[in-house]
């Protein structure tokens, strides 16, 4: 399993936060994707909120029309989502806990409690082609609920590990990366295919990779930022050089 490829799915979202801070045009989160992609991402990511603080619905439309690499659509589990999702059909749709509030995504979706409800509200994208991913915490119940609703996917929320890291709080760190680890190999024993992400840097992104069980990681706003200083291009290709590397063995 170490050998399987990780594939590198590029959040996009924050080029938009820019761009609608001031309300213009640019930067075009499309022509990101497009870099993102020629620098070796195997996917974009794009989180259509429901107050569409940043992508917005002409985003979705143009890279559908644009992208020749996947698009992982995230969004909250609502009607209108929904429907926007079934007349796009992307090919992957993740569905992420939403709050007004919330600077970003704080943690995973609570499909236990919500069991029923979120059985009903995938089954039409599943119909439709979509694969759907649930972003979740890394535990057992959350997963095993997952699994018996139909997805096909998880995604484990990995922004404790990244906020412990940064904090410096290191012990912390490295219980979240065993619980990351162990239910790695949990959902995937279920038949499940596991991505990661959430807060994900240079610093903290070789652990996860070496997961064998994770098949994908979407990084964002870090990438984002570092793209200010080295450029978009560059700052995706630093980070498949490091999943790369620590998928062969290696550490750096």
């Amino acid at each position: 399993m170490s050998a399987t490829p990780l594939r590198l799915g590029v959040n996009i979202d924050h080029v938009a936060t820019v761009r609608n801070a001031r309300g213009g045009a640019y930067p075009d989160p499309i022509r990101a994707a497009k870099l993102a992609e020629e620098a070796g991402a195997d996917g974009i990511t794009a989180h259509l909120r429901e107050d569409r603080r940043h992508i917005t619905d002409a985003d979705i439309d143009g890279l559908m029309a644009t992208l020749t690499v996947p698009l992982n659509f995230e969004m909250a589990a609502t009607d209108e989502m929904q429907a926007i999702a079934l007349r796009h059909k992307p090919h992957a749709v993740c569905i992420v806990p939403e709050k007004r509030e919330e600077r970003t995504t704080e943690g995973g979706l609570d499909v236990a409690r919500d069991e029923n409800r979120l059985a009903h509200f995938i089954a039409p994208l599943r119909e439709a082609g979509c694969r759907v991913s649930i972003f979740i915490a890394a535990d057992r119940n959350q997963i095993e609920t997952a699994h018996r609703i139909g997805a096909e996917v998880i995604e484990l929320h990995t922004g404790a590990y990244c906020d412990h890291h940064a904090e410096g709080n290191f012990a912390a760190r490295d219980a979240e990366l065993a619980a990351l680890k162990e239910m790695s190999a949990f959902a995937h024993s279920l038949g499940l295919e596991v991505h990661a992400g959430h807060g994900l840097t240079y610093e903290t992104v070789q652990p996860v990779a070496r997961f064998p069980e994770v098949r994908e990681l979407n990084i964002g706003h870090f990438l984002i930022g570092e793209a200010i200083f080295r450029g978009l291009e560059p700052a995706v290709q630093e980070m498949r050089r490091l999943m790369d590397h620590a998928r062969q063995g290696a550490t750096e």
